[in-house]
């Protein structure tokens, strides 16, 4: 039980780096690569670049995924596919439209399918998950996959919002300081109605470390 016990913020670090360590690489990649001056194609350029770091980093951290946290949830195995797909293909057309889609693309799917699972009677969040937060009732589970559902809608609205008002790099710090920021106070926010349906008490710190990721 101490092994387990001190193994959790390990794992809790573990879990932050495999969502946003890949879209860390990418905005360094970029930032490093980008042209001083406005040059269009030195900026495509350092997209290509970053992109290519962000999908050889996304296939790294499924494998630290799986060799330290001993699993690759169902949301992380999409997430780097639309990564690798979309990636190839901006590189492929030299046009950042496709990197910045993947991540509505993602929203919109999760969303829709939770919903859909929420409607049908099926908490689908614990499948995707692959959690058990003990105490937690089917009622709970229901409303948490619906609440979620809904803040991923949000969220495939938002990005598109970003991607038409923002430059290339903006996107990307928002990703970072501003979907990261909402997905933790949205996860918080949902802690009072998970107490309500049976959530105990010690498993508070799981529903934060087992967040569904929003990085990348």
């Amino acid at each position: 039980m101490a092994d387990t016990e001190s193994s959790k913020p390990g794992s809790s670090w573990l879990n932050l780096l495999v969502d946003y360590g890949p879209l860390l690489i990418f905005l360094a990649v970029y930032r490093f690569t980008a042209p001083a001056e406005t040059d269009p194609k030195a900026e495509l350029q350092a997209v290509i670049n970053g992109t290519g770091a962000f999908m050889v980093a996304a296939v790294v951290a499924l494998g630290v995924s799986k060799w330290k946290l001993g699993k690759i949830s169902p949301m992380l195995w999409f997430s780097t596919a639309l990564i690798v797909g979309f990636g190839a293909l901006t590189i492929l057309f030299g046009d950042p439209r496709f990197v910045q889609l993947k991540p509505t693309i993602i929203y919109s799917v999760f969303g829709v399918a939770l919903l859909g699972g929420w409607f049908m009677g099926r908490a689908l969040l614990r499948i995707l998950l692959e959690a058990a937060f003990e105490g937690l009732t089917e009622e709970g589970w229901l409303k948490l996959s619906r609440n979620w559902g809904v803040f991923f809608l949000a969220l495939a609205a938002l990005n598109e919002a970003l991607v038409a008002t923002m430059s290339f790099e903006g996107w990307l710090w928002a990703k970072l300081w501003v979907f990261m920021p909402l997905s933790l106070v949205f996860t918080f926010a949902n802690l009072p109605m998970l107490l309500k349906h049976g959530l105990a008490l010690e498993e508070i710190d799981d529903v934060v470390k087992e967040e569904p990721p929003t990085g990348s």
